[in-house]
């Protein structure tokens, strides 16, 4: 791999290790662009207080230790300022005017939920309501109009288990928008690693067919899964059977 774009910190809750210990890691495993996307703070109105993301405070800690790390290491690798965001259309342009204040360099589109995390549903829970597989399309769909995503990432997420025709008529939809506005989907190699519904040959098989673009997510929230040659593997063994594009620099 020459570029991963998608590992997290332990401001999220749910991840372990120094900052350090990913970019030495990276290096390790002959990485020419590491870029840190950890979950973003939202600034939700109501009192919620997410468990799986940076506080709004924590924001500034993240930038300067990413951009201390990427000057120290300037020599040995091109490191990159990056967030991980859901689309939640209440609150996104409060969002990004939060962030505006710091040199986020991208944001990548991981839709955790459907509506808002504190009254919506979970994609990720088995489902054979087309309702919900439709909302995961027509939100994503949504973000991915903004302009405001660098890639979609683990875009099978949705775990419908219902008939393939159904599942076939609104990712294919989904797919021709990443088509249309050159957005890359992202093989992830979490879900590989934790063995789950995803990566998800339905998907796939359907984005090869519209010509999506492709890249490469470790979507590490350990050092040691930075650099995980026995996914990367695999992936290449996805984009030959589905005849996908793989783009190995987008930023």
């Amino acid at each position: 791999m020459f570029a991963n774009y998608h590992s997290h910190t332990t401001r999220c809750n749910h991840a372990t290790g120094t900052q350090r210990e990913y970019v030495e890691r990276a290096i390790e495993g002959g990485y020419r662009v590491f870029g840190f996307s950890d979950h973003t703070p939202y600034p939700f109105d109501n009192g919620y207080r997410s468990t799986f993301r940076m506080l709004p405070g924590e924001l500034e800690g993240y930038v300067r230790e990413t951009l201390d790390l990427k000057a120290e290491y300037k020599n040995d690798i091109d490191i990159r300022l990056g967030l991980e965001a859901e689309y939640y259309p209440r609150y996104f342009e409060a969002m990004l005017k939060m962030c505006a204040d710091y040199p986020i360099e991208y944001f990548i589109l991981g839709q955790h939920a459907l509506n808002n995390e504190f009254d919506g549903v979970y994609p990720g829970h088995p489902t054979g309501d087309e309702e919900v597989l439709r909302k995961y399309c027509a939100q994503v769909t949504e973000a991915l109009e903004t302009g405001r995503f660098l890639y979609l990432a683990h875009p099978d997420m949705i775990n419908y288990t219902g008939p393939d025709e159904i599942y076939e008529k609104h990712i294919r939809g989904l797919c021709a928008t990443l088509k249309r506005l050159h957005i890359p989907a992202e093989i992830n190699f979490l879900g590989m690693i934790d063995q789950r519904h995803y990566p998800n040959p339905r998907f796939w098989k359907i984005a090869g067919e519209e010509g999506v673009e492709t890249v490469f997510g470790a979507d590490a929230h350990a050092p040691e899964r930075v650099y995980r040659p026995e996914c990367e593997e695999r992936a290449m063994a996805m984009v030959k059977e589905y005849g996908l594009k793989l783009i190995e620099k987008v930023l």
